[in-house]
């Protein structure tokens, strides 16, 4: 029995590991690789594995550098049981079916010399479609079968809806171990989602790291200053544009907007989530309340249908999307990607970013080598569409409301496990990885190591 490591092992992006017992394989996760043109080529590459050989897939949650990769696994070969919580499933229906657009689109633009990549796309609506049909879904903690002599169960990560923390138990010669991976883990005390749950024990623990080497600014000092930024920006000269994951990040963004409506004075301003596919996401929120921590439950006991704060579009149509971007002042712009790697908000920005009066906000990690990270650290030119764009907007960072636990989020969740088991490090830059390992050392009392690509783990 053993465990290999495969992606989002000392990077952050492209999750996917692999456990055997015995003659049986499973992936855990298997997502999309994001970043700069050379990382995200990387997808094409053949896996190391033969997908054929993989007898089933647990997936921890819907984001797409989580389950990106489950389409091209199908049309290289899978045919197993792709296992995921109940909400998840959801959500990955929407997000898979987007990146296959998106996949078109870019092969689109290449084709037409407006960018540089591969000219086919990885796959397609149809591979979609016959890897949405291999998804079995659960709700949280309850046992159920993987495959002989292994079985999981589901508990809250409180990363997005339907995020999970993955317990293994896997039997091998009438030994047997309880692998826990942690996916993505939320902050605690983070709205409308409930905290991250602790296993109660484990032999092995899989644990992202995104944040290990940071601590985020208080929650509601990070809600003041989103509002402050809002109340001091001209509305009548100036757009704001909101680069957001469409699950996770523009729900959390709408809830704070409809909170503090009046106090920031959003009467000034017209809000555009332009973005079909978190309009999608924000109804599969709605329609699974019973996720809900108990304030975010509380509130929707009172309405019959998804609410929207004031002066709220929904921006369904590519056409709806152009006249956005015509506007020249008065409009916050909540559009995808969350790292700006695809999406509407490209075209926003190529508008936006030469002029000096607009602000571009971002709320949550940008992965190194993207057009994110470029901006937050200050580039003066970046590329969009194949033109060389001057950057004048203003560029804003709040970090605490990101979606990921920071690293005493992280250590809390660590030390909630009772019997301070071995960790492994994934889904985290260096840096980051070595500062958590330093601190589950000398704080937690773990044995925690960072396994390279393609590292194997004996169990």
């Amino acid at each position: 029995m053993h465990i290999e490591f495969f992606g989002a092992a000392t990077e952050v992006t492209g999750s996917c590991h692999i456990l055997r017992v015995g003659q049986q394989v499973i992936l855990l996760d298997c997502g999309l690789i994001q970043g700069s043109r050379s990382q995200e080529a990387r997808n094409a590459e053949p896996f190391p594995f033969v997908a054929r050989d993989i007898d089933a897939v647990v997936l921890s949650h819907a984001h797409i550098d989580h389950c990106g990769r489950l389409p091209l696994l199908v049309r290289r070969g899978f045919r197993g049981p792709i296992h995921t919580q109940q909400a998840s499933q959801a959500l990955s229906s929407i997000l898979l079916r987007d990146s296959a657009h998106l996949a078109a689109s870019k092969a689109r633009h290449t084709r037409r010399g407006d960018d540089s990549g591969d000219e086919a796309p990885l796959y397609d609506l149809q591979d979609v479609e016959r890897t949405l049909a291999r998804f079995v879904s659960h709700p949280y903690h309850g046992w159920f079968d993987v495959l002989p002599g292994i079985k999981a169960r589901f508990s809250d990560a409180g990363h997005i809806l339907g995020s999970a923390v993955v317990e293994i138990l896997a039997t091998e010669n009438g030994t047997t171990r309880r692998i826990v991976f942690s996916g993505d883990l939320g902050q605690y005390g983070s709205p409308i989602l409930r905290d991250p749950e602790s296993p109660p024990a484990a032999d092995l623990v899989l644990m992202e790291s995104t944040y290990g080497n940071r601590r985020h600014k208080d929650r509601e000092h990070s809600i003041r200053e989103l509002g402050e930024l809002i109340r001091d920006i001209d509305a009548s000269s100036a757009n704001i544009l909101v680069p957001a994951f469409a699950v996770g990040r523009s729900q959390e963004l709408l809830f704070h907007l409809g909170n503090h409506a009046s106090e920031w004075r959003l009467d000034r301003w017209h809000i555009f989530l332009d973005s079909p596919l978190a309009i999608e996401a924000s109804e599969v929120y709605w329609n699974h309340g019973h996720l809900f921590d108990e304030e975010a439950l509380g509130l929707r006991r009172g309405f019959k249908r998804m609410p929207r704060p004031p002066n709220v579009h929904f921006t369904r149509t590519a056409a709806e999307s152009r006249i956005v971007n015509q506007i020249k002042g008065g409009a916050i712009i909540i559009a995808g990607s969350g790292t700006c790697s695809g999406g509407r908000i490209l075209h926003h920005l190529r508008t936006a970013l030469p002029h000096a009066p607009n602000h571009v906000l971002f709320t949550g990690f940008q992965p190194p080598g993207g057009l994110g990270r470029a901006l937050i650290d200050r580039a003066e030119r970046v590329r969009i569409h194949g033109q060389q764009i001057e950057v004048n907007a203003q560029i804003h960072t709040i970090g605490g409301l990101s979606a990921h636990g920071d690293y005493d989020d992280l250590l809390r969740w660590y030390r909630g496990i009772g019997n301070r088991p071995p960790v492994c490090l994934v889904h985290g830059d260096l840096t980051a990885m070595q500062a958590l390992q330093f601190r589950l050392t000398t704080e937690a009392g773990a044995r925690a190591t960072i396994p390279e690509p393609g590292y194997r783990l004996e169990l």
